[in-house]
């Protein structure tokens, strides 16, 4: 018996200095993964390509977690010629913002060959996303779902008997690559429309478009078992599922809908909202929503389950994409079963009114209401806008177009490297007066830059995302803005110029939804107010892969003074060359 006392001494002296450091205690949920980053040659729509997957998987696997818990992920990055970084989007890494996986940002790149750990707490629950933050890596694979369910004895305000997972991509069959450089050549090539729209990684291509030669013949085969039969979803009759859809398209803004069956939006970017009843669901680029469905139709059929595009602006027609289709199928019928009907239509393309309508409703669930501040400290004011700068197309914010420093800014900030990035703060605003968003602008003062904008700690700030036309006439397309490290309130949306003087009149201040992914409608504005309060650098940018590599995006900076020592892991490029180690 001396022994087991000697033992339980030591337990209660391990859990002693495991408190002390900070670490959890026994009972503690640890979630570790590891997974195996590499290109596989896929068929997601019938047409071969490389496709970036995770221990073989696209989308990836969902992480599955409670609140509070802990998430290790050890990556190794096996794509032999690309490095990579994963952004857990949605997740604010309180007190860990080296590893919110933003190259440039947070961190520098995970090399080829090696393994990278990255360690947070996920402590709110929700429905959340993580994908590639390299490149344009996401669109060509790299993403998957995060949900976490609420602790031990709490519920959510809504019933459901399943819980289902969607994950909505569009689909290019040109490289990231040649992407890239058609976006950044002269003269510029824009990416076009998508190919495809897959629904939780399928889709199906119509053969037929490809121009067959010796060299592509077999590229696109419908009878591949990975396209040969749509994303099914399996469902009994009479019960409540709890659909958790979301986007991450590389481009496009869409429409989802369920044959026959009305949704119930109840959760948006992991924020209850009071219960709003749509046919379709208008979702932009790193949303995450829950919709509510009974399984209350004819069960002896099944339905389509459709999503398509709507315009991202009023004058490019994105009808050469086909919608995605997948199968809302009821138990017992074979889960192939082709619907008796044809695939309903979505709304129309270029009709921005039911987009505005449901982006206006979405209000905080009553019962779990945080209201804002009453008031900012600061208010800043971004001007989208297209602009030629050295005979290349770029987006820019305030006319400057955003690049990423060798260095990244989290690391700069903290050990003082003031040279590696430009000191001089970009501008907070625009010529509201003389601008008129309606008509191209030459732009000819626009600069390139990667100065950020520091706030101070736990400051209030509202941000004014205004849109404008591009370079095209008559042209001005929806951006879907994402924070890192924070959510936001929406306070309000808006068509034309915001006005400065009248517009924060109507600020919704009493119920605002919080969110951490916002569209911003063509020719119009959205308002967000938000609390500077995580220490850490962080980007604030268009969630439009094409888009932010053109220089959509901006940084923000906050308490760096109070950010911990830094783990030499995130450090190895730029000013850090030498100092890494896993």
């Amino acid at each position: 018996m001396i022994w087991l006392s000697r033992c339980r001494s030591f337990v209660l002296v391990l859990c002693f200095f495991l408190a002390l450091m900070n670490f959890p205690a026994a009972d503690a949920r640890i979630r570790r993964f590891k997974w195996d980053v590499k290109y596989e040659y896929r068929s997601p729509d019938c047409v071969k390509k490389l496709v970036i997957t995770i221990n073989g998987q696209s989308p990836g696997p969902t992480i599955k977690a409670q609140q509070g818990d802990t998430i290790i992920v050890e990556l190794t990055n096996n794509l032999m010629t690309e490095n990579v970084a994963i952004h857990w989007h949605g997740i604010r890494q309180k007190g860990t913002p080296w590893f919110d996986g933003t190259e440039g940002v947070t961190q520098c790149p995970i090399l080829p060959g090696t393994t990278f750990k990255y360690q947070f707490v996920v402590d709110r629950a929700g429905t959340y996303l993580y994908h590639a933050h390299y490149g344009m890596q996401r669109e060509a694979g790299l993403y998957g779902s995060i949900h976490v369910s609420l602790p031990d004895g709490e519920s959510e305000p809504f019933q459901y008997d399943y819980d289902r997972n969607i994950i909505l991509t569009d689909w290019y069959h040109k490289s990231t690559y040649e992407q890239a450089v058609g976006l950044t050549s002269v003269p510029f090539q824009w990416v076009g429309e998508p190919q495809s729209l897959l629904i939780h990684g399928k889709g199906r291509f119509n053969c037929s478009k490809l121009i067959t030669t010796s060299l592509d013949a077999g590229i696109c085969n419908v009878t591949n078992p990975e396209c040969s039969s749509p994303f099914t979803l399996t469902v009994v009759p009479g019960k409540q599922y709890r659909l958790r859809i979301s986007s991450l398209t590389a481009l496009s803004a869409l429409s989802f809908q369920i044959e026959g069956h009305n949704m119930t939006i109840v959760e948006a970017d992991g924020y209850f909202v009071e219960p709003v009843v749509v046919q379709n669901l208008f979702i932009y680029s790193g949303e995450t929503y829950s919709v509510l469905v009974k399984a209350d139709q004819d069960p002896s059929r099944n339905y389509w389950v459709t999503t398509s595009i709507v315009g991202r602006d009023v004058s490019r027609d994105p009808s050469n994409t086909p919608p995605g289709l997948a199968i809302w199928n009821y138990y017992p019928n074979h889960p192939r079963r082709r619907p008796s009907t044809g695939p309903p239509t979505g709304p129309a393309w270029n009709d921005t009114a039911p987009r505005k309508a449901q982006s206006k409703a979405l209000r905080a669930r009553k019962g779990y209401v945080h209201p804002p501040p009453p008031m900012s400290d600061r208010v800043i004011v971004f001007l989208n806008t297209q602009n030629q700068i050295n005979e290349r197309r770029h987006w820019s914010v305030n006319n400057v177009s955003f690049t990423l420093p060798h260095t990244p800014y989290l690391i700069a900030l903290k050990e003082n490297l003031t040279h590696v990035f430009d000191q001089t703060p970009p501008p907070t605003g625009y010529d509201f007066l003389n601008y008129d968003i309606n008509i191209v602008q030459p732009n000819t003062n626009a600069t390139l830059g990667n100065g950020i904008y520091r706030l101070d700690f736990n400051s209030t700030v509202d941000i004014i995302l205004q849109n404008a036309n591009t370079m095209l006439p008559n042209n001005s397309e929806t951006h879907p803005w994402h924070l890192h490290g924070h959510d936001f309130w929406v306070l309000g949306y808006g068509d034309g110029k915001f006005d400065p003087f009248n517009d924060p009149k109507n600020y919704s201040l009493v119920d605002p939804v919080l969110k951490n992914t916002v569209p911003v409608h063509p020719y119009g504005w959205t308002a967000l107010r938000f609390r500077a309060d995580n220490p850490g650098a962080w980007l604030f940018h268009c969630h439009i892969e094409s888009h932010f590599l053109m220089g959509m995006g901006v940084v923000f900076a906050e308490g760096i003074d109070k950010v911990g020592k830094l783990p030499s892991s995130i450090m190895g490029c730029g000013e850090t060359l030498g100092r890494h180690s896993p």
